[in-house]
């Protein structure tokens, strides 16, 4: 990681922190500052931004072993593990500037699994760092994916919420390590 990279192609992006569509065009200087959860953060001229691993050919990541390993990812459930297998993928999910998972983060307040076998519903409550990130649709909808990759998992709703308001004292003990704040 951070080697200069020349973007092969226009990409489609989201600009980091205010969460706006942009495209990098062909030919664009980046680093790759982050690849975490199947996203990539790049650093631009004009700012960081974050690309889907559905665009990574163009910053040089072979896309199909990505598609491969998202087929791979289809995580089959065993009975009676459905919260668990719902938080791991939870642990799947980073913000585009903090490499810590949202959970490690303590971003998730709430998560629900209702339902029986192979027609679970999900709902989480989560919250940002800050609450004017304009990444909150994009990590919301990052979560949400990551949960619709499990087996038997019919709906996934995660929603935004702003109370409490979070600090840094909810970050777990394995994320403050990873920060460096112990």
């Amino acid at each position: 990681m951070h080697e200069e990279i020349t973007v092969s192609r226009d990409v489609d992006a989201v600009q980091i922190p205010s969460g706006d569509s942009i495209v990098i065009p062909s030919g664009t200087t980046v680093m790759i500052t982050q690849a975490l959860g199947g996203t990539y953060t790049v650093a631009t001229q004009a700012g960081l931004a974050r690309i889907k691993a559905e665009n990574a050919d163009a910053i040089g990541i072979d896309v199909e072993a990505e598609k491969e390993k998202k087929e791979a990812g289809k995580i089959a459930m065993e009975s009676g593990k459905v919260d668990e297998a719902v938080w791991e993928q939870l642990k799947l999910v980073f913000d585009p500037e903090i490499p810590v998972n949202i959970v490690d983060l303590g971003l998730v307040y709430d998560c629900s699994v209702t339902g029986e076998e192979g027609e679970y519903e999900v709902a989480v409550k989560m919250t940002l760092t800050a609450p004017g990130c304009g990444m909150g649709p994009t990590i919301a909808a990052d979560a949400q994916s990551k949960i619709m990759m499990l087996e038997g998992i019919k709906d996934a709703q995660v929603e935004l919420v702003w109370e409490p308001l979070w600090n840094q004292e909810m970050i777990s003990e394995e994320g403050k390590m990873k920060l460096g704040m112990i």
